[in-house]
């Protein structure tokens, strides 16, 4: 029987179930569907989708090796499969499981319901360490990891492909697919190459200084392992990182071993954040503490606007934002700053702030992103209700201002005493320093310590009069971390991934 492999978020060939299990049953069909309704979403961008471009054309390249190609179909998933079925009559399809958003969830269902009418196999893989079905009680999400980690992987026969007159070739995936706010000059590059080179550069050379680099601004993008994006679409695996970081930390010692150790300390994070997702897909759109949903929010489109383009007046946020637009990525606690500051100061709606910076984010990937949303909108079951305040975070990571100044240049003239707060500076020396008339930085347009107050006052009266008790740190460890083979992210790291 023909067998198909439906390519999702996991565009590559080596650790690949699907495509494995697939080529010891018969003549094989690569598939990739590029959906049109999935690139229309708010969280969808078009600097994804080139990283998805790019990756697809590697793909396709790797294919090639084997003696394959990959085939893309333009269109509705369940249509491809039809075209399939109609071309070729039975066949039995293969795909790694998906922890998406809510459109790829409630796609997933409809092509299984189409399977079972038309007696089409489907048969679905583990990506990662989560379990479907499972509501993640008491930690469970270790176990299934750690089986899933060392399950014996089966060597892929070579496959026998069949030609396929359906779709059309990779190359002619779409140039451009959506119009974004922003163009994104200096984003990573997709594909398993670029994978592999940046996977090499961490473990041999940049990984050393990992370890207490992730807060900063100025050295988070060159030490940190970069490979967020690369797990997010699937170009190298989870357990092939996994793999070779093991075999480097037989041989590290000193600070090398230390900042290894940290890093794998967050990929327990990894499994743990998309079995949330796994677990509580309407987290996407619900707040998982349902009663604070009751928290007032500001619908006023100019707020939102000015939080999105880098326009609010405070330079440490406007930097991170700006700096987001130009690289699609930014480092973790920029990102919960963003949010913070988002829900919290500004009293934003925290789906809409979810959905830009899903957009803005190369990296995207929804078990992660929204869960972690959540928790710095203080909205998850996190024991710590952390609302950030920017001038403070400038003042321990830019403490000489060259992130605000390389990407607030407005403020580049103004003395260090001044620039983190330049809206306390007075009128007589404003003209002085390049923001006169023909400067358009902004003021803030609330005060940051007061917003700050009555956001944090507003939960609290919603705990107290709903009798919410948040989790203590103890419990909320017993219930997430690796058991103590390793060292564990503590709420003071941030839980930066990656």
């Amino acid at each position: 029987m023909l067998q198909v492999v439906w390519f999702k978020r996991d565009l590559r060939t080596a650790d690949h179930a699907p495509l494995t299990a697939a080529s010891a049953a018969g003549p094989v069909i690569c598939i990739y569907v590029v959906e049109p309704n999935y690139w229309r979403l708010a969280d969808t961008s078009d600097r994804q989708w080139q990283f998805v471009r790019e990756s697809l054309l590697d793909l396709d390249t790797q294919l090639t090796a084997l003696g394959g190609r990959l085939t893309l179909y333009h269109g509705p998933t369940s249509l491809a499969l039809k075209a399939i079925y109609e071309t070729y009559g039975p066949f039995a399809l293969h795909s790694h499981e998906e922890t998406g958003n809510l459109w790829t969830y409630e796609r997933d269902r409809a092509i299984a319901r189409w399977c079972r009418q038309n007696r089409i196999g489907w048969q679905q893989y583990k990506q990662f360490g989560i379990q479907r079905g499972s509501q993640n009680q008491r930690g469970e999400w270790q176990q299934w990891r750690n089986q899933w980690l060392h399950e014996p992987r089966r060597v892929m026969a070579t496959p026998t492909f069949a030609p396929c007159s359906i779709g059309t070739a990779a190359a002619r995936a779409p140039a451009i697919i959506k119009h974004d706010t922003y163009s994104c000059p200096q984003r990573q590059r997709g594909g398993r190459s670029e994978a592999e080179a940046l996977l090499r550069s961490f473990l041999n050379q940049r990984g050393e200084h990992y370890r207490g680099s992730l807060s900063r601004t100025n050295r988070a993008a060159q030490f940190g392992s970069r490979l967020s994006a690369h797990l997010a679409y699937g170009t190298l695996s989870l357990r092939e990182l996994v793999d070779a970081l093991s075999r480097t930390q037989t041989t590290a010692s000193g600070r090398w071993l230390k900042s290894l150790r940290s890093f794998e300390s967050r990929l327990w994070w990894h499994c743990h954040f998309i079995q949330k997702l796994e677990s509580q897909p309407a987290i996407e759109r619900c707040a998982q503490i349902t009663p604070l949903e009751q928290l007032p929010v500001c619908e006023d489109y100019a707020r939102l606007a000015i939080w999105q383009h880098g326009q609010t007046g405070w330079p440490m946020v406007d930097a991170a934002m700006r700096y987001l637009h130009h690289h699609g990525w930014v480092n973790f606690r920029m990102r919960a700053m963003l949010v913070s500051v988002g829900t919290h100061t500004l009293g934003l709606p925290w789906q809409k702030v979810a959905a830009w910076l899903a957009g803005q984010f190369v990296d995207y990937e929804p078990g992660i992103h929204y869960p972690q949303v959540q928790m710095q909108s203080g909205l998850s079951w996190n024991p710590v209700l952390r609302i950030y305040n920017p001038t403070t975070q400038a003042r321990q990571l830019d403490p000489l201002g060259v992130f605000i100044r390389r990407w607030v240049p407005e403020l580049k003239e103004l003395p260090d005493e001044w620039l983190i707060e330049p809206w306390k500076l007075p009128n007589n020396l404003r003209q002085r320093y390049g923001l006169g008339t023909n400067n358009t930085y902004p003021n803030p347009v609330v005060d940051l310590e007061q917003a700050n107050r009555k956001r944090k006052a507003a939960i609290v009266a919603i705990e107290q009069r709903e009798g919410i008790a948040r989790p203590n740190d103890h419990r909320e460890r017993r219930h997430s971390l690796k058991p103590q083979a390793a060292p564990a992210a503590t709420d003071s790291q941030q839980l930066a991934l990656f």
